[in-house]
């Protein structure tokens, strides 16, 4: 189609949604009149500051639109305009692709159906869904890890002993050697600050006394992070895209947990030891307190970390230690986008301890060149009984059962999940790119799934056929 054929098109395709739009208005009010006390329901939950159980916050933006290319950002306010819509927010890192706030109560299945009918203008229309951790129920063990006795000097970190995950010496009834072999990897490096690992998670309590040396803070050089739709954060530690206050503090506990396996401080005297001892972590919280988010407050979070690479954070890894079964195309163009910014994308395969090849899990299955999918390992190298899997889906195996790691107000917990598993995967990326800073996204996964260690348990399950090793991936 020449240019002037799109205006005409653009043109006509305006007028019809204007026509379209007041026609839907009185079907809107409407609706609006039949769900009135429903609706008093919900501006009530609003204003006790309480939310409905299973909701997604309110001012959460209902459906992602793309526009085909030659829609401009303008017209795509008065399209939106044209419906009494609002545009919630551009995500400049990939090309068209909107947020749409509708202002007339209507159901979002419907406002994502009428964009989706715009043929000419509209590639993909969806509803913006839920995303939750899934842990299993038996996750979070209360066990205070400093309560310990330590039998290890290596490193000395004083409960490095109930790390099995780094050194399994057969400790509790586990196998010993079914571990990743971290001792070994740190013969050649124990990681580095130069490099970036964004933890796409509920927000890290980044002054964990474990933690805070290895947190990631914005430079006095570089500008804090401005959206033309949401305005500027004050992303001194990292994003928080759940309020208002721009502060990525945890109040969940689960991405500081995760946070604590790719890089809680080693041979510090203080708790464990993190995969790498030296990193720079930085929090991208999208998920509240009670670990509920959306698919649009995880796309612009990975929109903000594009934004920050674009602007030299050497941001290399996103850990994602959740997920759904909802499909989301918006979402995995996000994901696309890190990659093309040179950004590896860590998924947990889920823990429904079903196939992902039958039974989808996003963001774990989306088939793209910088996502690996990872599944739970147990302290014998048995598949986790919680642990999804899948021969084509799921890449590789890491630890996730009884994972000791940091938590809320300098605590520590054990935890079981691929939630665990994921971020082991994320730490030795990280690993390698201290050494080999160079390496592209294909060669980090490359690298990372020729690497591991091939176990009868994991055959037929895993891609890879086996479970993470340190120590040979960070061999040149």
């Amino acid at each position: 189609m020449n240019r002037k054929n799109i205006w005409i098109h653009i043109t006509i395709a305006t007028v019809i949604i204007t026509l379209a739009a007041v026609l839907g208005q009185i079907r809107r009010w409407e609706n609006t009149l039949s769900n009135s006390s429903s609706g008093e329901r919900a501006a009530a939950v609003q204003a006790s500051g309480r939310e409905m159980p299973g909701s997604v916050r309110d001012n959460t933006p209902e459906v992602s639109v793309r526009f085909r290319k030659g829609v401009t950002l303008s017209q795509i306010r008065q399209i939106a305009a044209a419906n009494n819509d609002r545009l919630d927010d551009e995500v400049e890192s990939v090309a068209g692709l909107v947020f749409i706030d509708d202002l007339d109560n209507a159901d979002a299945e419907s406002v994502a159906a009428q964009y989706a009918g715009m043929k000419d203008l509209v590639d993909y229309a969806e509803v913006n869904g839920k995303v939750e951790l899934d842990d299993p129920a038996d996750s979070f063990s209360t066990n205070d890890l400093l309560s310990r006795d330590s039998t290890s000097a290596q490193p000395d970190d004083p409960d490095f002993d109930q790390q099995y995950a780094l050194s399994n010496t057969g400790q509790d009834g586990g196998k010993k050697g079914a571990d990743i072999k971290a001792l070994d990897a740190w013969q050649v490096t124990q990681g580095s600050d130069k490099v970036v690992v964004a933890v796409l998670d509920s927000g890290v309590d980044y002054e964990h006394v474990d933690l805070r040396s290895n947190m990631w803070m914005r430079p006095d050089e570089l500008p804090a992070y401005s959206d033309d739709e949401l305005g500027t954060f004050n992303d001194e530690f990292g994003y928080n895209g759940t309020d208002s206050l721009s502060d990525p503090m945890d109040d969940n506990g689960h991405g500081t947990h995760c946070s604590g396996i790719i890089g809680a401080e080693g041979n510090n005297g203080e708790g464990i030891a993190g995969i790498n001892w030296h990193v720079s972590i930085m929090p991208l919280k999208f998920l509240g307190r009670g670990g509920f988010g959306t698919t649009a407050d995880a796309i612009k979070a990975i929109n903000y970390a594009i934004d920050r690479k674009k602007h030299g954070v050497n941001i290399r890894v996103i850990n994602a230690s959740w997920g759904s079964t909802q499909n989301s195309k918006a979402l995995k163009d996000a994901i696309a986008a890190a990659g093309d910014a040179g950004i590896l994308f860590v998924a947990a395969a889920g823990n429904n301890g079903t196939d992902n090849d039958k039974r989808a899990h996003y963001p774990s299955n989306y088939d793209l060149p910088n996502v690996i999918s990872v599944a739970a390992t147990d302290r014998n190298d048995t598949l986790a009984s919680f642990s999804n899997y899948g021969l084509k889906s799921v890449h590789i195996a890491a630890p996730g059962r009884d994972i000791e790691s940091t938590w809320l107000g300098n605590a520590y917990r054990d935890a079981s999940g691929t939630s665990m598993a994921a971020p082991h995967v994320a730490g030795v990326a990280a690993l390698i790119l201290s050494v080999e800073p160079n390496l592209s996204v294909t060669e980090l996964r490359k690298r990372i799934l020729d690497s591991v260690d091939k176990l009868p348990a994991l055959a037929g399950k895993v891609s890879s056929g086996g479970r993470l090793n340190a120590a040979k991936a960070v061999e040149k």
